[in-house]
């Protein structure tokens, strides 16, 4: 296993649409995914997700935390070749960062429920209904495939800022 560099804004991998994966189920595939969970797992419980293109690999996997309602443990997912379909016109605004993002937050728009789809390292198909963060966090991670960084989906600016100077933004009203 690896701990693998994190691509930054900027970086070309992160601006284009990754590639379809042919077969989940090779040893290439399972090793990435292994060194994309080494890799959060390093970060300290400062990422929730992470998808291929962020370590450098175009190619349509990512590794995701939702929460679990039995045992409030986290599960942890690794999606390959990922479908979204919002089920709801409802959205929420919510802040958002990014491991490619480093030390910036913004609010973002998505869909408050939707249903994911795609293939396990098993070669069997996934499908999940998620709400509220949930769905928001496997929204960010997907968009990752398309070359969609959260500052794309912002639709006011002035909400993105250094995490340090979040203090300021919670104070706005007093």
């Amino acid at each position: 296993m690896a701990i693998l560099k994190i691509a930054k804004m900027g970086h070309p991998v992160l601006l284009k649409k990754a590639k379809k994966v042919e077969d989940p189920t090779t040893p290439e595939i399972k090793q990435l995914v292994s060194d994309m969970l080494e890799t959060l797992s390093d970060l300290g419980g400062s990422g929730v997700g992470l998808a291929a293109p962020q370590v450098h690999v175009s190619l349509q996997v990512v590794i995701f935390e939702t929460s679990s309602s039995e045992n409030k443990k986290p599960i942890l997912t690794a999606l390959i070749n990922p479908k979204i379909e919002a089920l709801t016109d409802e959205t929420s605004i919510d802040w958002e960062g990014c491991l490619s993002i480093p030390g910036l937050r913004g609010q973002v728009v998505r869909p408050n429920k939707i249903k994911y789809s795609g293939l396990g390292l098993d070669g069997k198909k996934i499908e999940t209904i998620a709400e509220g963060f949930d769905a928001r966090v496997v929204q960010h991670e997907c968009d990752h495939l398309l070359g969609i960084l959260y500052p794309h989906r912002m639709t006011d600016l002035s909400s993105l800022q250094f995490v340090s100077e979040a203090r300021h933004w919670i104070n706005q009203d007093e």
